[in-house]
């Protein structure tokens, strides 16, 4: 899982540990369905189960792959439509290429992140490039969906290309964490995300046995995801694992723990943190529309059949 990471941690930032923050309880362990997508990748549903108040902002978030594939294998989606949210796309391990009708894309490869807003809407396709399909390969990563708030949600589409290099490196205070900070801020360092929605995005490896407790906004929720690994989350040491997810409780603070000994593929828990101020306001989700009524979601629909979300470009 190399996405981006240093030999020596200790030459990072340090993130300090709050001397008296509130830790936060975990309310929740919930476990990732299977399920496939676009032309058959697997993915893991990794907010399924858990009531939307918990995930406000976030909407859904799927674990792609890990999966090796063998020549011709690799597997993408179809040209699909978006409308009123953005779509995170954080690649791990492999490449993908992505392209929309408004002329837009680009190529991710590992440890890279293409952060979308569809906003009033637009056709949208992401595939695996021909030289994957011809070799196959390792393909491995995440994507999230967040929403916008009803004032946002029909502006122009946009995209943030944030390659790997990009992303903000620290560490823990005693060296036993890396953390990847994607988008939002901890501690004072700042992730290079721009969000329309505030959020906070890392990727988080734990050694095996290491500690981290965070500094964590009180008026943001949060959320753990595991995508490699166990260990525990909370002051309360409640035990996750690969393809979990954690859902805190109110606090400043968060505590996860990996144990001693961890998975002979991953040598470290791997851990996506993440939190959100909510929006709390009213939402519908249908199949790849959120929107705030029925109503526009239903117009959402008529104005894709309408050819007004743009048009498949010629090859």
């Amino acid at each position: 899982m190399p996405a981006v990471t240093v030999e020596n941690p200790l030459i990072l930032p340090r993130v300090a540990a709050p001397a008296d923050g509130v830790q936060r309880p975990v309310l929740h362990v919930g476990t990732a369905p299977g399920g496939f997508e676009g032309e058959g990748f697997p993915v893991r549903r990794a907010f399924a189960g858990i009531p939307y108040q918990h995930l406000d902002p976030f909407i859904m978030m799927d674990q792609m792959g890990e999966v090796e594939y063998a020549p011709g294998e690799p597997k993408g989606t179809p040209w699909h439509p978006h409308r009123g949210f953005e779509t995170v796309t954080y690649l791990i391990d492999g490449t993908f290429v992505h392209r929309d009708s408004h002329g837009g894309g680009g190529v991710i490869t590992d440890g890279d992140t293409q952060w979308m807003t569809a906003g009033s809407g637009l056709l949208h396709i992401e595939a695996p490039p021909e030289a994957l399909v011809v070799s196959g390969g390792l393909f491995h990563g995440l994507q999230l969906w967040v929403n916008l708030p009803k004032k946002d949600k029909m502006m122009p589409p946009r995209y943030q290309d944030i390659g790997s290099g990009k992303v903000a490196l620290l560490t823990s205070s005693d060296g036993g964490a890396l953390l990847r900070l994607i988008a939002g801020s901890v501690d004072g360092h700042e992730g290079p995300g721009i969000t329309h929605t505030p959020i906070t995005m890392l990727h988080v490896s734990l050694n095996p046995g290491a500690e981290l407790t965070l500094p964590w906004r009180a008026d943001f929720n949060g959320l753990a995801y595991a995508l490699a690994g166990r260990g525990t989350a909370g002051a309360e040491r409640r035990p996750f694992r690969t393809g979990q997810t954690v859902v805190f409780g109110s606090g400043d603070a968060l505590t996860l723990k990996a144990d001693a000994s961890q998975e002979s593929r991953s040598p470290n828990f791997e851990v996506v943190l993440l939190g959100g101020r909510p929006i709390r306001e009213p939402m519908t989700h249908y199949g790849p529309f959120v929107m705030n009524t029925h109503a526009e979601l239903a117009q959402a629909f008529e104005d894709f059949q309408a050819g007004r979300l743009g048009t498949i470009p010629a090859e």
